[in-house]
This record gives C-alpha cells, structure tokens and sequence, in this order.
C-alpha cells in the first residue's frame, strides 16, 4: 500500500476546507457535505473554528483511492496562524496549494510557495471557484507561471503530444527522454513531480464539486510513495490537549514501526533527557479516532504517555526539523483579573505555549509582568478566548508593540575574557553581517592545536544556546555569522562555566566595537481600492513609510502591490474599510525583516542603557596579583592573552601559568632584606643552605624578565585583604584542633601562613582579632614582620572593626575580606568589597604554598652547582 501525508494549504478564503470537505466526499470517506459558512464543515471541529469561519488549528483525515491511503492535513489559512501552517510541512509528502480563480495568486501564497521550496515538498495546485464570474482559466495559468514558475502544466487539459511536450519542457530528465521515446509515462511523470519539476495544476469548483474526481485520479497517479528507513524513526509536529487532559503528541512514523507501550527515549527542549513508555496511539480523522496497536511508516497519529515532547523534534534516527522561518512580530502585556495570581496564569500559559512554540510567552521579573509574542491580533481573540475556555480565566491584552531585532553593518572581532581565581577563559569571536532573513550562523575556524575541539564544541553550543540582545534596544541579533577564531583554556583551571561567560562577553565585546542596525518587521501587501480612492490610498502609504508599484487599474478597482512597515500598517485595515464604505480589501503577509524606518525614535523611546545591562555585560574579567578584576569593553584588546590574527591586535601576554612562578621567584629573592620573614620562611620550607640571592636569582632573572604586551595594572593602589582571625582559625581544621590546647600557637601558626602568602600577594594584608571583652583594653595594631595584625578594643568586635575599615578603603581601593560569617559577608559586600569564605581563602593558601614548594624544587638544585 501507498501511503502518503498530504497538507492543503492556501491564503485565507481560497476555499481550503471546502476543497477538503469535497475531496473526502467524493472518496466515500463522509456521508454528507459540510460547509465553513454553516458552521458543520468535517474538519473544523474546534467551536472557535466554527465560530469565526476560519480554520484555526491543524486537523487530519484518512481517505483511500484503491492502493492508496491518504493522509490529508487541513492547515490554517490566516496569516496570523502561519506557525501552525508550517509546522505541518516538516511531515508532507506532498502539498495541495489552492488558489482562488476570483483572486489570484496573492501575497500570502507566494509566501506558502517558497516555504514549500524551502521544505523541499512536491506540490500539486488547484484553481478554486472556477464557477464565479471572473475566473478565466487562460489567464490563471499565465499568471502561476510568471509568479511561481514555468513548471505549473495544466492537468485538466487533453492528454495529447502538445501536452506532454509542455510537461517535458519542464524537467531536463522528461526532456531526454521525451526525445528519446516520443512519449511520457505517469510514473516518469510523478518522478518529476517529486523532483518539484512539474506542478501539476488542476481547475474546479470544490463547492459544487466540479473537477473532484480528475483531482483525486491525479493524487492517485502522479505521485509516489516514499522510501522509509528500517530502523524507527518519527517526527513530532503538533502538541495538543484532548477533551479529557490528555496530552497529544501528534506524529508521522518515518521509519520501522511504533507500537503501544514501546520506550521512547529523546531531550527536551532544555537538552534534558528523558524516557517515556506510549500508552496509546490514536489514528484521527476529524474529531474522531480509532486506537491501533501498531503505527507503520507514512502513518500519522497522536500518542499518549509523552510529556517532554515538542513539534519539530526528531524521535529515533529522525533528525529535528529545521527552524521555522515564521516568527512572531508583535508583543502584548498580559492583563490579568482583579486577585490572579501572576506565577498560576504563567503556568497556564505555558500550557498553550507547549502546544504552540510560535506563542512566546515571556516572564518579566523586573516589572512582574507575563508578555506573550504573536504573529497578529486575531491571534490574541483566538488566545482570550483558550484560556478562557480552558482555564476559566478571563484575561486581557496591553498596547501591543513591535518586536524589533538588530544586525551589524560591518565586521567586528569581539574578544571575552574570564579569569577570577581558579578560572580561566579566553574567546574570540568574528561577527560578520549575514543576508537578511539568514538568521545567526555559527561557525569555527580555529586551530585545534590553539584550542582542544572538545572546547570548541562548547563555545558553539554556548553562542546557540542564549538569545544574545544588541546594545541599541536590547533586541535579540540576528542575520549575523559567528565565527570562533581564537580561543585558550587553562590545564588545570578552566571549566565550563568559564567559557560560558568568556563566550557571551565575547559576543557583547563585538557589538560594542561596531556599527549595529536597528530591523523592524515589513508587510508585504497587496491593497484593492475604488478607482477614486486610489489618491487617498497612495498618500496613506506614503506617510507610512510604504513602497509600492504603480496602481493597476481595471474598471472600478485599482490594486496597488508593496511593503511597509508592520507598526505603521498593523491597523491600517481598519481605515480602509472605513474611506472605502467596506469596498476595500487589504492583504498583508510578513515579509521579513528590513532596517527601522524611525530608528532614532524606537531607541530613544526604548531607552535602553547597555551599560547598565548587568544580565548582559561587555566587559572582562582579568586576574593580577591573584585577585580578578574588571577591564572596560574598550580596554580589553590592551589586556587580551591571545593574538587571532584579526584586525589590529597587540602582541600576546606572557603565559597565564607562568604569574604564579614568578610571584613566587619574587618573593624568594625578597627574603635575604629582611632576616624575620627568613625565619619565617625556613620555618616552613626548611633551611636554605647558601646565600638566598645567589640561589635565587637565576630563577628570577629567567622568569621576571620583561616581555612585550604585558599587562597593564589593575587600579591604581594597593589591594587591602583583612582577615577575621579567630572565625578563620575555628575554620581550618589544623588550627582548630591546635587551638583547643594553645590559643596562642594558634595565632602564631596563622600569622607565619600569611606572612608568606603576603610576600607571595604583594597586598596590604590585616589581621584581625576579637579583644572586645578585655575590660579596659584600647586596641592595638602592630607591624609582625610584613602584615598588621590589629586586637579590638573594649566593646569592638573584629566584625565591627572590618566593617569600619571596609567602609573606608573600599571607596578608593580594591579591598578582599576573609571571613565565614555570612552577615559580616553581605555587609562588605554592600561597602564595594569582595569577599572570600574560609574555605576558599584555605585554598588560596595552600596554592601559594604549593607554588612556593614547586619552586624551590627546581630551584635547589642550583644550589649544588
């Protein structure tokens, strides 16, 4: 048996359902003819589809023409429904596109039209209502094949040698072979239609059912059944709720076979996996359905048991569909009733945004508020209405504004680095402006010897992952190329969070650096008016910003065909109807999006503040002296650690790993000056057995000799670290267990680590401890080899005194406080200060040890020489 999925689409009013209603009549598949007008058509089944006349949601129904089993998928035909039109696609065979006789080929089909190319779907055509004045047939044909291409042959008309040539002419491989054989067979013929070669275009009336039966002989001959794969496989292309709570996943098997209670395995669409058993699988047709055991290739229908599926997602060997190139333009406030509940509704809507990905619904936390993206406002009538009928809610829209995007005019390199202590990240990235309606494209083209693939993988999965806004309103970019170009990770200190946010500065870094391009959604339109409108109309368009052709003019009417911008034009219907007297009919699709044609204004009302994105930001974060701190977006390429080989660029920082060596050669070479911090030292590291500077220097000059392009300093002045003694020795396990028998040997400990770790720093280091309960006591601070340690006085806890000091430094230096105390931690925080748990702090100790440790090991060597 053949079987095949075909989807009828057309523009709104082109009589798509009644052709399908026709199409199941005649193939004995329904009783009695329904009517979109009467309210009883087969496949509207939803009230607000028989309500409004249109056709909302995308519906199936079963026929068979002998060996043939069609599928047929009745899809919506109003633009602000498109979303749910071109979900269906990614699961046709072939496609039926009707055209109105009266009307013609409009905008809207011309927009189906290169989506049917896009999906690369054989499509058949039929010319409906034939029967009403002004239908001419010759002038039909013309017109398709001027409009959508010379391979649309008439398929109604006599079967003869002048017929078959035409066809041929349509298909180099016909050709050949019409030469070669003198004639055509049906199955050379519909090998051309699968090639999309040939549109077969077929004229009638579906209401009077005239040119039914040769329309279903043509579905029958000219087409062929596809070839599926032995292993399972299926694609998800619709999400819905039956009338008891059930959850839908609507399917077409594409390969091996489905049965009930079979595992399915697969990630959602936050990447997160999961495994699910079917309970049942549904075969729709209408509103009614029979259950089967077992779903084989070509089939469509909706299974139960699925809770993470989403449309578009590719089950088994099925890969995912490709990204729907519809999207939404306009976007709405949410108002909910007197006492809702904001987070309850969220939920709710989110329901609806499951079933329909191209309804964005957006929480946002600054305002409190829920927005949803749209395709239109019949839309919003459509949504009021779900979620009044599903939800018993009764809610509102806000005054609806445009979803704007932006692009770059020029190429940029952005550059992101990350590198607090123990992380370390560097990207780079070249934006490059795209074709217009292209979208983002990631790509990479760095070496594998400068950065591991595995690193590279990561960074792409980090650009696609995230909606990157622009700097001019905060709209997400777009018809852009990313390409990755340079990159370093550190061996021991890079995970994957850091090249995260290295990859996101990158990318803020490169809009910073450039021009950006504020786009805005365009109409294409198509505007029939009374002859003594036109005047009226072409004034109209022009204050809109619109472009258009001349007026065609024919009698009564003049039909005026261009673009504009959707915010000028969104409401522009009501006012035709109105200087019309209902005699004007204005159709618009989306075109696309085109620069803003009141750039300044949008941004200026936006009043975005890139710098003041704290979610978003340009800026990068360098390591000095073992503390990070934050370079400008504009300084960075002074900073960087890695030469690209793009554009102007200085010479690259010395290597990463290497600061900690030379801190330590440092502060070795520092300790023959003074003679306490020797002590000190060798109390530690053991004994040096021959003059510090001798042992030392060698190591010194190699590893702090000057190199091109080093960094500049952090900000000006020294960095103040203050210690919270007793917290920190209650802390650290050595010190507590020392402690509990000599407090003092306690303090003394802690002071020999950080006086090393002082020398080592090179900050200004204070350690403080709690006297406060020492009656009488004044406090004292006193210089111990190179750190002060500081006792409170009466009634002066060491966290009051951190506080003081913290709230004085901090306006003009960069100050760090080491504590584990949560409260004291908050409150410096608020004062501008970094803080640093205990445990952390430990760390950062033993590192300087270790590195210390690490260093004399190579240097002691030199010792015996």
């Amino acid at each position: 048996m053949k079987r095949l999925v075909i989807g009828i689409l057309a523009h709104v009013d082109s009589g798509k359902t009644t052709l399908s209603e026709g199409l199941l009549y005649r193939a004995g598949e329904i009783r009695r003819l329904g009517r979109v007008d009467h309210g009883n058509a087969f496949l509207d089944t939803h009230e607000l589809e028989r309500e409004r006349g249109i056709t909302i949601f995308s519906k199936q129904a079963v026929l068979r023409l002998g060996e043939t089993e069609l599928t047929l998928l009745d899809t919506p035909g109003h633009v602000d429904f498109s979303a749910e039109m071109e979900r269906t696609l990614q699961v046709l065979d072939y496609a039926i596109l009707v055209v109105s006789g009266t009307d013609g080929v409009q905008s809207h089909a011309e927009t189906l039209w290169q989506l049917l190319d896009r999906y690369r779907v054989p499509t058949f055509l039929f010319l409906n209502k034939m029967d009403l004045a002004g239908a001419d047939r010759a002038a039909l044909l013309a017109t398709l094949r001027h409009r959508l291409g010379d391979g649309c042959i008439d398929f109604g008309a006599d079967r003869d040698e002048a017929w078959q040539e035409s066809v041929a002419m349509s298909d180099e491989g016909l050709m050949e072979r019409f030469l070669e054989a003198g004639t055509l067979t049906g199955r050379e013929i519909a090998a051309a239609v699968a090639r999309r070669s040939v549109f077969p275009c077929y004229f009638g009336s579906a209401l009077k059912l005239d040119g039914m039966d040769t329309f279903l002989s043509g579905l029958d001959q000219y087409t062929l059944g596809p070839e599926y794969s032995a292993g399972f496989g299926a694609r998800v292309f619709k999400i819905s709720v039956d009338e008891q709570g059930n959850r839908l996943t609507h399917l077409k098997v594409t390969g091996g076979s489905l049965k009930v209670k079979a595992l399915l395995t697969g990630q959602d669409i936050k990447g997160e996996s999961w495994s699910e058993k079917v309970n049942q699988i549904r075969i729709y047709s209408g509103s009614k359905y029979q259950t089967t055991e077992e779903a084989f290739p070509g089939m469509v229908c909706a299974v139960t048991g699925l809770s993470r599926t989403y449309p578009g997602e590719g089950l088994g060997v099925q890969a995912d569909a490709k990204r729907p190139a519809l999207r939404p333009v306009l976007t709405y406030q949410v108002q909910l009733p007197k006492g809702a509940d904001a987070h309850t509704a969220l939920g709710k809507l989110r329901q609806l945004e499951e079933e329909d990905p191209q309804l964005h619904v957006i929480w946002n936390e600054a305002l409190q508020e829920i927005h949803v993206q749209i395709m239109g406002e019949v839309q919003l009538e459509v949504l009021r209405s779900l979620v009044r009928e599903r939800f018993g809610l009764e809610i509102g829209f806000g005054q609806g504004g445009i979803l704007y995007q932006e692009t770059i005019a020029r190429p940029v390199e952005g550059i992101g680095h990350f590198e607090p202590l123990r992380h370390y990240a560097e990207v780079h990235l070249l934006l490059e402006p795209g074709e217009r309606g292209s979208g983002l494209q990631f790509a990479s083209d760095c070496r594998e010897d400068d950065l591991d693939r595995n690193w590279q993988r990561l960074i792409l999965a980090h650009l696609a992952e995230k909606v990157h806004p622009g700097v001019l309103t905060g709209a997400p970019i777009t018809d852009l190329k990313i390409t990755l170009i340079a990159g370093r990770a550190h061996p021991k200190h890079t995970e994957g969070g850091d090249f995260r946010q290295a990859t996101y500065r990158a990318v803020r870094q490169g809009l910073r650096n450039t021009e950006s391009i504020l786009l805005e959604p365009w109409y294409d339109f198509r505007l029939e008016v009374p002859s003594d409108a036109v005047g009226r109309a072409m004034s109209d368009l022009q204050r809109m910003s619109g472009e258009f052709s001349p007026p065609q003019t024919g009698g009564e009417t003049a039909v005026l065909v261009g673009s504009g911008p959707v915010s000028e034009m969104r409401d522009y219907q009501m006012e035709v109807t109105s200087y019309t007297r209902g005699r004007g009919r204005l159709s618009c699709t989306l075109r696309g999006y085109e620069p803003c044609h009141n750039a300044a204004e949008v941004i200026a009302a936006t009043g975005y503040d890139c710098d003041g994105d704290v979610d978003n930001p340009a800026d990068s974060v360098f390591c000095a002296h073992g503390a990070g701190f934050l370079v400008k977006w504009d300084k960075v390429r002074e900073y960087m650690h890695v030469q690209s080989g793009w554009g102007a660029g200085r010479p690259a920082l010395e290597e990463p790993e290497t600061e900690p060596v030379r801190r330590a050669a440092d502060y070795c070479a520092m300790l023959a000056e003074d003679s306490e911090l020797m002590k000190i030292f060798e109390r530690t590291y053991g004994p040096i057995r021959r003059d510090p500077r001798q042992a030392f220097r060698p190591a010194r000059q190699t590893l702090s000799a000057p190199r091109p392009g080093k960094a500049k300093a952090p900000p000006e002045g020294p960095e103040y670290l203050l210690v919270d003694g007793y917290n920190i020795i209650f802390a650290w396990e050595d010190l507590k267990v020392l402690a509990q028998e000599n407090v003092d040997a306690a303090r003394s400990r802690l002071i020999d680590l950080l006086c090393n770790y002082r020398g080592f720093r090179q900050c200004e280091l204070i350690l403080v401890f709690d006297a406060y309960k020492v009656k009488g006591n004044p406090g004292t601070v006193e210089k111990i080899h190179n750190i002060n340690v500081v006792y409170t006085k009466e009634a002066e806890t060491a966290d009051m005194y951190i506080e003081k000091v913290t709230h004085e430094l901090g306006r003009k230096y960069r100050v760090r406080v080491a504590t584990s105390d949560a409260l004291e931690q908050m409150i410096v925080l608020g004062h501008g200060a970094l803080r640093i748990s205990a445990s952390a702090f430990r760390e950062e100790v033993d590192l300087v040890e270790k590195t210390i440790r690490d260093f004399l090991d190579q240097a002691r060597p030199a010792e015996n020489t």
